[in-house]
């Protein structure tokens, strides 16, 4: 944690110090790059989605650091548009603040490891989720709801968002950008493949990125 800090305080202050040198280019692009603007590919996971909340935390904390582009799935996804959500609303104090608050409330709502926990475990791995959850209850819609707004990540999102998901008939990429968003989306993205159906957008199956190296 200290290494990371460092890494941060250190990407932090080349960003202070101005335009990059003469000459500087974007790979790929022939173009200038804009001093203090990252672009992040944030992994998905549970335990990387939480330790990716605190780096987003450090890196909200820097005036110098500002977002150009957020691409992610599944936790990943969750934490890229909760980002956008709380900028677009209230600034980096709330993007903060939101991030704190998702966090902490799906930690409280995580099952705890017990008996019942190991059977509940295993009825997924018999059952399919259109057998063992016929009715798609999802605790992370309500958590998603209470955290983002939607409207105004697709009318004025300050970043872009790249969010992946899988198209289940065929196993291809879908990328759903910020002007597309809707909890459908991210719930598509973070869905867990024994546990959750998944979602229906624009007429077809579409469930987390994961699925693609169950298909293949």
């Amino acid at each position: 944690m200290h290494r990371m800090l460092a890494v941060l305080r250190s990407v932090a202050a080349r960003c202070a110090d101005g335009p990059p040198p003469s000459g500087a280019l974007t790979p790929g692009r022939g173009e200038r790059a804009a001093p203090g603007r990252l672009s992040l590919a944030l992994q998905g996971g549970g335990s990387f989605g939480a330790f990716t909340w605190g780096v987003l935390d450090r890196l909200l904390e820097e005036d110098a650091v500002d977002f150009d582009a957020i691409s992610g799935v599944s936790a990943g996804a969750i934490n890229g548009v909760i980002l956008a959500s709380g900028l677009a609303s209230g600034g980096r104090a709330a993007a903060r603040a939101g991030l704190e608050r998702f966090w902490r409330r799906a930690s409280e709502a995580a099952p705890r490891s017990s008996g019942k926990s190991m059977a509940f475990d295993l009825s997924t791995r018999i059952l399919s989720p259109y057998q063992f959850n016929p009715l798609d209850l999802n605790p992370l819609r309500a958590l998603i709801a209470a955290e983002i707004d939607f409207e105004a990540v697709r009318r004025r999102s300050p970043l872009r968002l790249l969010v992946g998901a899988t198209r289940v008939s065929d196993g291809h990429l879908r990328i759903f950008r910020e002007t597309e968003m809707t909890p459908d989306v991210v719930l598509a993205s973070a869905c867990l493949p024994l546990l959750n159906q998944a979602m229906t957008i624009e007429g077809r199956p579409i469930g987390t990125a994961a699925m693609r190296r169950t298909r293949r």
